[in-house]
């Protein structure tokens, strides 16, 4: 499965099997995430075989069940850290679809066990997303007009669009979708965070922006400053 495959075919899935993850993918995976925080200054990691982050109780509420694994999105405070805790989480989430793994970000709807991850002096710990072999596959949630969603005083290129496309999929807190896309210049492309009650929309603005230059082709465009 490609990443542009795996765009199209990951849902969120809260319900999971007791499957434990191969070996082998559990080695790509922790290959990727030491990659990404060595260029992202995050602090992310792999949580294996840890029921007790999902068990029972008011933590029910979010419909979750069978979570053992997940990766914790820490690193510093901010936007920019936000932003990257959703680019980077969500190259991470393809990469587990890629290997047959399902998954689902989440913000609220766990509990914070000590020793089964380290913070550094600066971090916090802005979501999880569980990770494992889904008891299904999800379902797709209902796709708006692409209209809604983008900004341009001239003729729409086709890569602008496949990179809409891929944007609409992309998973964002409550399906709020949050965001708008301004094309200007033919090659320049702005991606702005909208007002949300709900919050969470810097770490949607990351996964967006991913999904865009997966469709789009990072060597169509320049991210406008």
């Amino acid at each position: 499965m490609t990443i542009q495959e795996a765009i199209k075919a990951r849902h969120s899935v809260r319900k999971y099997t007791d499957r434990a993850i191969e070996a082998d993918k559990v080695a790509t995976i922790n290959e990727a995430v030491g990659r990404i925080n060595a260029a992202s200054g995050l602090n992310i990691q792999l949580v294996l075989d840890e029921p007790r982050s999902f068990s029972s109780g008011m933590w029910k509420y979010g419909q979750f069940s069978g979570v053992r694994n997940y990766f914790v999105m820490a690193g510093p405070k901010g936007d920019e850290s936000e932003e990257k805790i959703g680019y980077y989480g969500e190259e991470l989430v393809l990469l587990a679809q890629t290997l047959g793994l399902n998954s689902c970000w989440v913000g609220l709807t766990y509990k914070k066990i000590p020793g089964t991850y380290t913070l550094r002096d600066g971090d916090i710990v802005h979501c999880v997303i569980s990770l494992g072999y889904g008891a299904n596959q999800g379902v797709q949630h209902p796709l708006k007009p692409m209209e809604q969603f983008y900004e341009a005083s001239e003729a729409v290129p086709e890569w602008f669009k496949a990179g809409m496309d891929a944007a609409l999929l992309a998973p964002t807190a409550i399906n709020q979708q949050k965001f708008k896309f301004i094309l200007r210049d033919g090659d320049q492309v702005e991606a702005r965070p909208l007002f949300s009650m709900a919050g969470y929309t810097r770490i949607d603005l990351g996964i967006v922006k991913y999904h865009f230059e997966v469709g789009a082709g990072i060597e169509n465009f320049k991210w406008a400053e």
